[in-house]
């Protein structure tokens, strides 16, 4: 597949629409927050429960998702049985890259991250994203360089927010 600039309306139409139950983390949250990043992918920390992977193999379908990085012609299916039997997912798209994350460090899986999320819009669509304090744990908990540059802004951010700095 040819790589493709992430169109983000048109993934999260995709995940909203077709209700998935997922929470945005990463560089997408941290823009949702109001920190001034670029991100090239969407990701999500979605629930594992068996209706939401039928929703999430059947919203993505069209899109057709496949590994980002695997090579070309590698047998790939995607499916609800795919997701069952695997947990994370860096996928590439026909709208962009999305990484699919059934569990994540310093955050676990979307039942525990849950209650560290919030209602925000996303590209005009309501859904999940984590809250800050939590974002910068799990920028902490996951240690890559391209997590850890972003954390002086984020804790900026939160406590400009904590003394009432708009």
């Amino acid at each position: 597949m040819l790589p493709v600039k992430t169109d983000f309306p048109a993934a999260f139409r995709a995940l909203v629409t077709g209700e998935v139950a997922f929470i945005v983390i990463g560089g997408v949250a941290a823009m949702l927050h109001g920190v001034a990043r670029t991100t090239y992918d969407v990701d999500v920390v979605y629930s594992r429960d068996r209706a939401n992977l039928a929703r999430l193999a059947q919203a993505l379908a069209p899109h057709a998702p496949y590994l980002r990085g695997a090579p070309q012609g590698l047998p790939f299916v995607w499916d609800e049985s795919t997701l069952r039997h695997g947990l994370n997912f860096t996928l590439e798209t026909l709208v962009g890259d999305i990484d699919l994350l059934g569990e994540v460090p310093g955050g676990g899986s979307y039942r525990e991250l849950f209650p560290h999320s919030e209602t925000a819009m996303a590209f005009g669509f309501s859904c999940r994203v984590v809250r800050l304090e939590k974002l910068i744990q799990l920028k902490r908990a996951a240690g890559r360089p391209k997590d850890l540059e972003p954390i002086a802004e984020l804790q900026a951010l939160l406590e400009e927010r904590q003394r009432g700095t708009p």
